[in-house]
């Protein structure tokens, strides 16, 4: 499904964190966030999954205001891996997992063969089956990202929604959820501070800069060495990846005169 933010505004303890945002990720699209930290990329996130409200605008599901729609209705079509992590779950990671599948169950109904199917084919995909008996809160950062991760997926959303996704992964685990997002081919939303992650995966970039879009478009369109001296204070450049051909970003990091620029701007 198409997923669209439209003039999206939202205000925290009096002061407006996203200002005017209109972005859009097509069916079965990655749509990415990046921008500093302080964009609104978290804010803006936790509208469309309904952990904040906007102050104006709308997130628009194929065409329907997501508003409009009853809490399990509108989980049945979102999925989300937030940034805040749970950590104190005194539930199995199986239980965790299962926890996806409660948009489609009756209160207090048990989990049924489907339920524990689709549970079991989450914590594969994410590489936790081995797991799956192990306290949650027993478990590594990454392990829980992971986990995390499978309880969505375990919601067989329409559109995910990730923070993030990759904190806390080492490199392997990073790669191989990269691939997890590409192979799903699900309409994603997802933001990264990794820009060579995000240049790699997604088809299409969404920039934010103190709570204003500055650019969207293709990442090899979106990530020039002009955005990235303006929005990030850095100065870098961009070639093909020898192995990928995609966009990548080499930073200089002996020259701290453009981060200087953007903190003396500040």
């Amino acid at each position: 499904m198409r997923i669209a933010v439209e003039e999206l505004s939202v205000t925290l303890a009096g002061r407006t964190v996203v200002a005017g945002v209109h972005l859009v990720a097509e069916e079965g699209e990655i749509a990415g966030l990046v921008g500093p930290n302080g964009s609104g990329k978290s804010s803006l996130l936790r509208t469309v999954y309904r952990h904040l409200r906007p102050s104006a605008g709308r997130v628009l599901l194929a065409g329907q205001d997501l508003a409009g729609l009853r809490p399990a209705q509108s989980a049945r079509h979102v999925g989300a891996l937030p940034q805040e992590r749970g950590g104190d779950f005194e539930l199995s990671v199986r239980e965790v997992v299962a926890m996806g599948r409660t948009p489609y169950k009756r209160a207090f109904a048990p989990d049924d063969a489907e339920d524990h199917r689709i549970t079991a084919g989450a914590l594969a995909r994410v590489g936790m089956a081995q797991a799956a008996d192990r306290r949650f809160a027993q478990l590594s950062g990454g392990e829980r990202q992971r986990v995390l991760l499978a309880r969505a997926l375990a919601q067989q959303p329409d559109v995910l929604v990730l923070d993030e996704p990759t904190n806390h992964l080492d490199v392997r685990h990073q790669v191989e959820l990269l691939a997890l997002l590409r192979e799903q081919r699900r309409t994603t939303l997802v933001a990264l501070h990794d820009l060579n992650a995000a240049a790699s995966v997604c088809d299409r970039l969404h920039v934010l800069h103190r709570g204003t879009l500055v650019a969207s478009g293709a990442p090899r369109e979106v990530l020039t060495a002009e955005l990235l001296a303006e929005v990030f204070g850095v100065r870098a450049a961009v070639v093909e990846h020898p192995l990928t051909g995609d966009p990548l970003i080499a930073f200089d990091h002996r020259s701290p005169v453009a981060a200087k620029a953007a903190a003396a701007d500040a």
